[in-house]
């Protein structure tokens, strides 16, 4: 199974796979690599000016926002198709789909379009594709990256991992490079300014051999501000750069090619912009390198924050783990949501709640030690992904007492993390924090060890407390922010494979009807063009207007009918027309069948006139089979003159007396019966044996040929032993 990368843009998408040991852009089946970010296909792009109000485009900025967001509210003005809002309170699409009016939630229409990114790759490398990377801007949400994570399962498609563009672009620009600095060396800092139709993203990226890492993002969802200093100067102070400190300044993206936006920018970094990268296409082959790669990625959204407390910083590493510990008597919610709204492209900074179910005190009374498991996966969405309650057991009399955590009496609303692993999450400086950025199941809760530090130190009697701690799985409530539920993602993803296959149903009919309309054209040139002579000026004139009423049809009642309506129509067409074809194609090639058949009568009967003429070449030929091949070789030659004389009296309009088919048939019964005669091979006399060794082995030891050949019979006796005694020593090349 291939796994390929696609590059999901505003105004157009880009697919890349892995064969043949590197990274190829493929073209769909218009021979483009480029496919436009429409409903569906090429077509759709076209009727953007005919069917406007039917063609969705521009719905990626859509993606997990509610309808009653601001942003969709100002954009409504600015589209040519509809928007309304879903039943869960989104944003959906409304169009007319066969014939009734319906809405699309955004992650049905970008199923859609990955749906035709799918296939042009399984038409490329001629295989299903399952497994994929999809390409989302850095400043994509936590709600909208899930959305295309459910429109990717839509889809049928198993996202490996959603990947900023602009990783995806480092990756594809470092990856098949040979001069990076060694791991211990100072990294090669390099700037990537990625403009889009809709936005511009800027990243900083640290390389060394066999090591990325993303350090600082920016990103601008306006064009207007792509010429703005003072977003500049906060991403230039974010890492307080120098222009030393800049090896390159990489520029990509579809309105890269401006000069007013390249002149800016290069004049900021007073450096000459590097263009080393397709600027459509780097993207795209970074997510396809990325299924071949490990390469290290940092979180680029805003801060996490649980309960009040810091859990994930800006640019912290991902994906990563950490477990909070709680002391609680009773089931409570957590609450994860971004803690600077103003650095968002989104409304809602909160991503969603999350409720910790069953908790109960201990048997003491006291509030329980509640371990959760928050984690950012690969794709750079947020979840907490397990609870657990730590129980006090009394154990029997007798047991052997077991070393229990003992409860710090602290206030319930408390919350442990680990200050050291946050301290290594800063700046990443420490070589171990990077080994790390990965770690699945890391706990970040200091206060178990400290506890047994104190165990430690306690004096043996304090181990008399016979009790003994179990873990308890908590179940998880999820409440996240305009999250699809699952039965709405099992309806979209039933509803997606309907679509597929009335798209295949509408394809078939409307090659259907396209065959019609070709064959129409290509006879009606044709019946005044190379087929001209081949028809009767009646049936010309008959079969013309019945082409053109055909054309008529086409475009008055047969405009919409079944498949199957054209193609009986097509059949009543080729009646008339094939007879015309067939005529044209018999002349074309019944001259060729002739002149094989008249080769091979002309070769046997050369071989017949040499036989008769006592040739020694066919002197070991049998008689009677000569005569049956002289036989044959005058029947072929009557039938052939026979055939070609009552041809030449029919015209080009009627139909042939005999076909190319018939003489290849006659051309081949004429070879399997004289060939193998004719070529029977003559019967090997063999030489006299000669009793000396040396014309049998030929020259011995250096001697010459001729001197072999004269048989002499002192050296012929002494070369069998001489050889033999050689063998053992003889190189053979």
């Amino acid at each position: 199974m291939s796994v390929v990368g696609f590059d999901v843009g505003f105004q157009s998408c880009y697919v890349a796979v892995a064969r043949a040991g590197g990274i190829e852009t493929v073209a769909n089946e218009y021979s483009d690599r480029c496919t436009p970010s429409c409903n569906g296909n090429f077509c759709s792009h076209n009727k953007v000016v005919t069917n406007c109000k039917n063609t969705v485009q521009g719905f990626k900025r859509f993606h997990g926002r509610a309808f009653s967001d601001p942003y969709v509210q100002a954009a409504k003005s600015s589209l040519v198709f509809d928007l309304a809002q879903m039943p869960t309170g989104t944003t959906g699409i409304k169009v007319m789909y066969m014939e009734e009016e319906k809405v699309f939630s955004i992650e049905q229409v970008t199923a859609m379009l990955l749906t035709k990114l799918k296939e042009t790759a399984e038409a490329a490398l001629k295989k299903p594709v399952a497994d994929c990377v999809i390409s989302v801007p850095s400043f994509f949400t936590d709600a909208e990256r899930r959305s295309v994570m459910d429109a990717a399962q839509i889809a049928g498609l198993n996202c490996l991992r959603l990947m900023n563009d602009t990783t995806a672009v480092a990756l594809a620009y470092g990856i098949y490079k040979q001069d990076l600095p060694a791991p211990e060396e100072k990294p090669r800092t390099v700037v990537f300014v990625d403009v889009g139709h809709a936005g511009y993203q800027v990243s900083v990226c640290a390389f060394n051999k066999g090591k990325l890492k993303v350090r600082l993002f920016l990103h601008i969802l306006s064009m207007v501000l792509v010429l703005n200093r003072h977003s500049m100067l906060i991403f230039k102070a974010g890492l307080g750069l120098k222009k030393e400190d800049i090896y390159a300044v990489e520029i990509m993206g579809g309105a890269s090619r401006t000069p007013a936006i390249k002149d800016r920018i290069s004049k900021f970094f007073g450096k000459e912009l590097s263009t080393t990268l397709n600027a459509d296409e780097a993207v795209a082959r970074g997510c396809a390198l990325q299924v071949s790669s490990r390469a290290e990625w940092h979180m680029s959204h805003a801060v996490l924050h649980c309960s009040d407390c810091e859990v994930f910083p800006k640019n912290h590493a991902a994906p990563f783990s950490k477990v909070l510990t709680f002391y609680r008597r009773e089931p409570f919610s957590l609450e994860a949501y971004y803690n600077n709204p103003k650095e968002l492209p989104y409304s809602d900074p909160t991503i969603g709640q999350f409720t910790i179910q069953k908790v109960v005190p201990q048997p003491s009374g006291e509030s329980s030690k509640v371990k959760v498991k928050v984690r950012v996966n690969v794709h750079g969405v947020f979840s907490v992904s397990s609870a657990s309650l730590v129980e006090v057991v009394k154990s029997a009399e007798g047991e052997e007492p077991m070393e229990m955590d003992t409860p710090v009496k602290e206030d319930e609303n408390k919350m442990q993390v680990d200050q050291e692993v946050q301290k290594a999450q800063g700046d990443d400086q420490k070589e171990h924090a990077d080994k790390k950025s990965d770690t699945e199941d890391m706990e970040t809760s200091t206060e178990d060890n400290k506890q047994e530090e104190k165990k430690n130190e306690q004096p043996p009697q304090a181990k008399k407390a016979k009790v003994k701690t179990k873990t308890v799985d908590l179940p998880i409530e999820n409440s996240l922010n305009w999250q699809l539920a699952g039965e709405a993602l099992n309806l979209f993803v039933e509803n997606e494979g309907k679509m597929i296959m009335q798209d295949k149903l509408e394809k078939e009919r409307n090659d259907a009807k396209n065959y019609v309309e070709e064959y129409v054209y290509e006879m009606r040139d044709k019946l005044h063009g190379v087929l001209e002579n081949f028809v009767s000026e009646a049936d010309r004139d008959s079969f013309s207007l019945k082409l053109e009423d055909t054309e008529n049809w086409l475009y008055e009642e047969g405009e919409d009918q079944q498949k199957q309506v054209y193609i009986d129509k097509l059949v009543e067409l080729k009646k008339l027309g094939e007879p015309i074809q067939n005529r044209y194609t018999e002349a074309e090639e019944r001259p060729k069948a002739l002149d094989e058949l008249g080769r091979q009568i002309q070769q046997y009967t050369k071989v017949v006139e040499a036989y008769k003429a006592k040739d020694e070449l066919y002197d070991h030929l049998d008689e009677l089979e000569m005569m049956k091949v002289d036989k044959q070789m005058n029947e072929a030659m009557t039938w052939m003159n026979n055939k070609m004389n009552l041809q030449s009296k029919q015209s080009l309009s009627q139909d042939p007396v005999v076909k190319a088919q018939e003489i290849q048939a006659k051309t081949k019964e004429l070879y399997s019966a004289c060939n193998h005669i004719v070529t029977k091979p003559k019967p090997k006399v063999e030489p006299p044996k000669e009793e000396t060794a040396a014309e049998q082995n030929g020259p011995v030891n250096g001697q010459e040929g001729s001197e072999a050949q004269t048989g002499n019979p002192e050296k012929g006796q002494a070369a069998p032993e001489t050889t033999e005694a050689k063998l053992p020593e003889m190189d053979i090349n």
